[in-house]
C-alpha cells in the first residue's frame, strides 16, 4: 500500500528531473569588421586608384562616395578583392584635385550593422601629358610601320607609363615596347607586321603618375590596319630597285643611289609621305642652298624615306646614270615614268631598305623612324618592363 507520504516523494523526484534539462544561453554574433583600404586623411590619390574594401565578420551592404559638396557619385561594386572584400568603382573616373568621401556598411549575423568611412583628396597635377599617337586612327599603313606614342614633356616613370600602353591584333605578334628617347616610345613586332591584319592601341594614360609632377590627361585608343606587305629592296652596288608585292617581285628598276659625297643610308626605311610634286631643298637637313652642295629643285613623284632628305622620286636628269653609277644626294633616282609607278604603288608604312651603299646604318641621326635598323635584342633592351 502506497501511503500519501511516498506519493508525494515521488512527484518531487519526477519534477526534479525536469528542472535539471534548462537550455544553453545563444551567443551573440561578432561584430561585423569594414575596412577601407584607402586611409582617412589620404591625399594626392591617383582618380583612378582601385577603392577596395574589405570585410570580416559579416557582409557589405550599401557603398557610396560623395564629393566635397555632398554630391554622391554613381558606381557600384564590381571586381571582387579576394574572398572577403570588393572593389567599388564609379561610371566615370574620379577627377583631379577633388576631396571625396567614401562610406561602407557591413551587417552580421544579427544583421547589426557596422559602418566605416574614408575622406581623401585626389591628387593635383604640376602638368597634364596627353601623347600624341601614330600611325592615325581608322589609317591604312603597310607592314612596317611602327606605332609611335610622342609625349610632350619627358617620361620619368617609363614602366608606369608602358604598363598602361595595351597593343591587340588580329593576328598575335611578338611585339614590345621601346624607348627611343625621354619622350617617345615605339611599338613593333620582331618582323614586319603580317598583312591584312588590324590593330588596336588602348593607351589608357589618364590618371598614371609618370613622375615629376606629371600625369596622363585622358585615355586615347585608336585603330588601324595593316595593308598588303610592299618591301622593296635598293641596292646600291647593283643600281637597281627591286618591287615586291606580297612574296611576288613585280618590278626592277634601274635607280641610282647616293653618290660618294652624299651617300644613302643602309637598311630598312619606312615610307612615311607621299608628294605628287616637292622642292627638294638642301637647307632641310642642314646643307643651305646658296652652298657647293646647296640645291633647291622641284621634282614629281616623291616617296619620303626619312626625315633626312632620303626620297624615292622622278629624277629624268640622271636617266643615263640610273642602273650604273650613283650620283644623288642620298635619294633613289628614278624615271619619271618609274617613279610615277612606284608613287601610285606605295602607301605608309612601306618598306624601301637600302643595301651595299657606302654610306652608314640608318640611325636616329636620320629622323623618326629608324626602327628596323635596330637589332631585335637591343629593340627588346629599349623596353621599360625587360
Amino acid at each position: 500500500m502506497i501511503t500519501a507520504g511516498a506519493m508525494i516523494v515521488l512527484a518531487g523526484c519526477s519534477g526534479g528531473d525536469v528542472g535539471g534539462s534548462t537550455a544553453a544561453p545563444v551567443a551573440e554574433a561578432p561584430e561585423a569588421q569594414v575596412q577601407l583600404a584607402l586611409a582617412d586623411g589620404s591625399a594626392g590619390v591617383s582618380p583612378v586608384v582601385p577603392l577596395e574594401i574589405s570585410v570580416t565578420d559579416g557582409k557589405l551592404g550599401d557603398v557610396t562616395l560623395v564629393d566635397g559638396a555632398g554630391t554622391e557619385i554613381p558606381g557600384a561594386v564590381g571586381q571582387e578583392a579576394g574572398p572577403d572584400g570588393a572593389v567599388w568603382a564609379p561610371e566615370t573616373p574620379l577627377a583631379y584635385g577633388t576631396q571625396y568621401t567614401l562610406t561602407a556598411s557591413a551587417v552580421n549575423e544579427d544583421d547589426e550593422a557596422t559602418t566605416a568611412s574614408s575622406t581623401f583628396t585626389t591628387v593635383t597635377p604640376e602638368t597634364l601629358s596627353t601623347p600624341s599617337i601614330g600611325p592615325l586612327d581608322g589609317q591604312t599603313v603597310g607592314v612596317g610601320m611602327p606605332i609611335r606614342v610622342y609625349f610632350d614633356d619627358p617620361v620619368a616613370d617609363k614602366a608606369a607609363v608602358e604598363r598602361h600602353l595595351k597593343v591587340t591584333s588580329s593576328t598575335p605578334t611578338d611585339g614590345v615596347w621601346s624607348w627611343l628617347g625621354d619622350a617617345e616610345v615605339h611599338f613593333r613586332p620582331s618582323t614586319y607586321w603580317p598583312a591584312n591584319t588590324e590593330v588596336t592601341l588602348d593607351a589608357n594614360l589618364y590618371g598614371v603618375d609618370f613622375g615629376e609632377g606629371v600625369w596622363g590627361e585622358k585615355n586615347r585608343s585608336i585603330s588601324f590596319s595593316i595593308g598588303a606587305k610592299h618591301v622593296s629592296i635598293a641596292d646600291a652596288a647593283t643600281h637597281t630597285l627591286e618591287v615586291y608585292d606580297g612574296d611576288q617581285l613585280v618590278q626592277t628598276f634601274p635607280m641610282s643611289a647616293g653618290g660618294p659625297e652624299f651617300p644613302s643610308r643602309n637598311g630598312p626605311h619606312v615610307v612615311t609621305e607621299l608628294n605628287r610634286d616637292r622642292v627638294m631643298d638642301s637647307s632641310t637637313y642642314g646643307v643651305p642652298v646658296d652652298s657647293p652642295n646647296g640645291y633647291r629643285t622641284p621634282v614629281e613623284y616623291a616617296v619620303r624615306l626619312n626625315n633626312n632628305g632620303e626620297f624615292v622620286h622622278a629624277a629624268p636628269w640622271s636617266v643615263a646614270q640610273q642602273g650604273n653609277t650613283n650620283v644623288s644626294h642620298g635619294c633613289i633616282n628614278l624615271s619619271t615614268e618609274r617613279a610615277a609607278w612606284f608613287f601610285d604603288f606605295s602607301q605608309p608604312g612601306d618598306i624601301v631598305e637600302i643595301r651595299n651603299s657606302i654610306g652608314p646604318t640608318l640611325s636616329a641621326a636620320d629622323g623618326d623612324i629608324y626602327d628596323w635598323a635596330i637589332p631585335w635584342d637591343q629593340w627588346q633592351a629599349g623596353s621599360a618592363l625587360k
